[in-house]
């Protein structure tokens, strides 16, 4: 989880002024080292001179050089003795002091070398993923001219088919206004053929009706002369015949010759012809 951004600042903030404040550390302990130093001599300096007053306060006439075969044992020497031993002391821990410091420096080193290690990795690990990414994007880039160029050529194909569209629609306007003048027209012709064919059908209904009509006056006649001519005489019987014939004819030649269809034609009974269901 990332840290809040205060956070982050604030620590880089501390580590600079580590680093600015540890840049003067070396110095600083060698002016410690060095007042140690001049601490621990001032007090040998000082134990000496003691020393020397003490011999020459007991014995003054005596020197301050140590004599072999005396008993006597030499102050000052004492002092550089004991100021000897507190400066080994004091060097051995220092070395203590160095040795740990030294164990520190190893493990710190270690732990360095860990890290360095570590981010030697990471870093070889980075520079692959960095590698890769570069070569991604080169394929990507590749990738987007082509489709620049395929999105080109679809532009292009786009507008032609548009261009085709426009010039199709333009002709099924002009074939759907060819087609509504057809439709009409063939609605008009449509309308005079049914007209002409109920003036036909008309025409053969007044046939039929005529023919019916003529039919039933032939029958009636006929009926008509049976009868007169079986009330008749044998003797009149002949010339009753002959005049009812005649009358009869004369009728029925009558009737037909008053009588037209309503076109202004004579029909085919006024011509001499037997009228068929047909007309």
């Amino acid at each position: 989880m990332a840290e809040p951004a205060w956070q982050e600042i604030l620590r880089l903030r501390l580590t600079e002024r580590n680093a600015r404040e540890s840049s003067f550390s070396p110095i600083i302990e060698q002016y410690r080292r060095l007042s140690q130093q001049t601490k621990f001599f001032k007090e040998r300096n000082t134990q000496f001179l003691r020393a020397a007053q003490t011999v020459r306060g007991t014995n003054p006439s005596s020197s301050t050089v140590f004599v072999a075969g005396t008993g006597e044992e030499n102050p000052v020497l004492s002092a550089y003795t004991s100021s000897l031993e507190s400066q080994i002391s004091s060097l051995r821990d220092e070395i203590a002091s160095a040795y740990k410091s030294q164990t520190q420096n190893t493990q710190r080193l270690l732990a360095m070398t860990e890290t360095l290690r570590e981010k030697e990795e990471l870093s070889r690990v980075g520079e692959e993923s960095l590698r890769k990414a570069k070569d991604e994007l080169a394929g990507l880039r590749r990738k987007v001219e082509q489709h620049g160029e395929l999105m080109a050529e679809k532009d292009r194909t786009v507008q032609i088919l548009h261009d085709e569209i426009s010039t199709l629609q333009l002709e099924l306007g002009q074939i759907e206004d060819r087609n509504q003048t057809l439709l009409k027209d063939n609605a008009k012709l449509l309308q005079r053929w049914l007209d002409a064919k109920q003036a036909e059908a008309n025409k053969m209904n007044e046939a039929n009706e005529f023919y019916e009509n003529m039919r039933t006056r032939h029958q009636n006649v006929s009926n008509w002369r049976d009868e007169t001519l079986g009330a008749a005489t044998p003797s009149n019987g002949a010339d009753s015949s002959s005049q009812t014939s005649e009358s009869g004819n004369g009728d029925l030649n009558g009737d037909a010759k008053q009588t037209e269809t309503k076109d202004g034609t004579l029909s085919q009974t006024e011509k001499g012809m037997d009228p068929t269901p047909n007309g």
